[in-house]
């Protein structure tokens, strides 16, 4: 299905080519032991400029469950970039080894550039405040799943919407789909660039307002996308600590929120959800993180394995 294809950023692959995923993401999670061989002989190579924990995890176990292999590294300075080594010529030796490399890269564009050295699939696993495509399928087949479709939905993002990269590419998918709503709750230092409002997000018609209110809001939406404020996006620590408590999701909060809204978050949190609310059946953001497990490895099936 997306044999010798690259994954940059969302809109790399079509509405139809999504579905796809999802039904095949949906139907490894509920069949036991399907597709667990389709890897098998095949490597995949995780370049991690950047921390991660769940993305690269969660990539490495879709890999390990399909009966591939991985390598790579966690951080920079265990590869020879920190000896001066360009990304191109990174890519192009990795290639060497590896039937497909998911990197994720501080720099906007890195994944882009890779994509052009490389002579296997790239997948970008974040490349700074720009993209994160794994990242919105796994949103978009959480959404799927809890909600039944991706459609008729008021979606609320709230926090970090300036640097958040899975905001960008989130907000840039849903716009795709019919009859999506959405609300941004931020600080003005932190409110959604231009280019996301101006851009997709007009292009489409989309219904979309701007508050600084997460309480004005809330009752009227039916999935909530929280974000944490990203300390390592921020030039000045006084902004950081200024903003970084701006939104906090509690149980209270929730008391005006309907009975069936979703809250996902892409982890890590730090205290932007209470940890009273993790019991609250609404609180979706751990099953979302087992969602990108099964989302990878529809992903990888289909680039370097074998569906049948």
């Amino acid at each position: 299905m997306f044999k010798g294809r690259h994954l940059v950023e969302p809109g790399n692959f079509s509405i139809e080519e999504m579905d796809d995923l999802f039904r095949l993401a949906e139907r490894i999670e509920t069949e036991e032991g399907y597709l667990r061989e389709s890897c098998r002989g095949k490597v995949l190579a995780t370049l991690f400029f950047e921390p991660s924990t769940r993305t690269r995890l969660s990539f490495e176990a879709a890999m390990l469950r399909l009966g591939g292999n991985c390598l790579g590294f966690a951080e920079p300075g265990s590869s020879s970039a920190s000896k001066g080594e360009s990304l191109a010529d990174t890519v192009r030796m990795v290639s060497c080894y590896a039937d497909a490399i998911v990197m994720r890269n501080p720099k906007e564009g890195a994944a882009l550039l890779a994509s052009r050295y490389a002579t296997v699939p790239v997948i970008n696993a974040g490349d700074g405040g720009h993209h994160h495509p794994t990242q919105t399928l796994t949103d978009l087949l959480a959404i799927r799943r809890f909600r039944g479709s991706i459609a008729h939905l008021t979606i609320g993002f709230c926090g970090d919407l300036k640097f958040g990269r899975t905001v960008h590419s989130l907000a840039k998918a849903l716009a795709r789909y019919p009859h999506i709503g959405m609300r941004f709750i931020s600080p003005p230092e932190l409110r959604v660039p231009d280019y996301i409002t101006e851009g997709p997000l007009k292009k489409e018609g989309i219904d979309y307002r701007e508050t600084d209110s997460l309480e004005k809001v809330i009752g009227d939406l039916d999935v909530l996308y929280m974000t944490r404020v990203q300390r390592e996006r921020f030039f000045n620590e006084e902004d950081y600590i200024r903003l970084k408590d701006s939104y906090i999701l509690n149980l209270e909060k929730m008391k005006t929120a309907k009975r069936d809204m979703i809250v996902l978050h892409p982890l890590p949190r730090v205290n932007e959800i209470a940890q009273e609310v993790d019991a609250d059946p609404r609180a979706g953001y751990f099953k979302q993180a087992q969602y990108g497990m099964y989302i990878r490895m529809a992903l990888l099936a289909s680039m370097v394995g074998s569906v049948s």
